[in-house]
C-alpha cells in the first residue's frame, strides 16, 4: 500500500469522525427529555397535591434530573471528543488520543462501532504509525 492510499484513508476517517460526532451530539440530547420530566415532577408536586392528586416524592424528580444531566454531559463530551479526534487525524497529530477515542467510540452502536473499528485498523498499520512519527 502506498502513501497516497494511506493519506486517503486518514482523510476519509477524519470526515467520518465529524459526521459521527455530529450524529452522536444530536442523539445525546435525548436525556434532556428526562431532565424536563424530572423538573416537572419536582415543581408540580405542590400543584398536584392541592388539586387532590397524589404527588410523587420530590426525590424521584431529582433522580430523573441527575441521571438525565449525567448522560447528557457524558454524551456531549464523547461527541466533542470524536470531533476533536477527527481534527487531530486530519493534522496527523495526537495518535494516542485518536486511538483511545476510537476504542471508546466502539460503544456507540452502530456508527461509532464501525468508525471505531476502522480507525483502530488504520491506525495500527506501520505506514500510518510512520506518518505520525511513531516507531512501527
Amino acid at each position: 500500500m502506498d502513501g497516497s492510499q494511506d493519506e486517503e484513508h486518514i482523510k476519509l476517517l477524519s470526515v467520518f469522525h465529524y459526521i459521527v460526532g455530529g450524529i452522536s451530539c444530536i442523539f445525546s440530547c435525548l436525556p434532556l427529555i428526562h431532565i424536563a420530566i424530572g423538573l416537572f415532577l419536582v415543581f408540580s408536586g405542590d400543584h398536584l397535591a392541592q388539586n387532590g392528586g397524589e404527588a410523587p416524592p420530590a426525590f424521584i424528580g431529582w433522580i430523573f434530573v441527575t441521571l438525565g444531566l449525567g448522560f447528557f454531559l457524558l454524551g456531549q463530551a464523547l461527541s466533542i471528543s470524536i470531533i476533536i479526534s477527527g481534527r487531530y487525524l486530519s493534522k496527523r497529530t495526537k495518535y494516542m488520543f485518536s486511538f483511545i477515542v476510537a476504542c471508546i467510540a466502539c460503544m456507540l452502536f452502530p456508527f461509532g462501532t464501525i468508525l471505531g473499528i476502522f480507525t483502530i485498523i488504520v491506525l495500527s498499520k506501520d505506514s500510518i504509525k510512520a506518518m505520525y512519527g511513531r516507531e512501527p
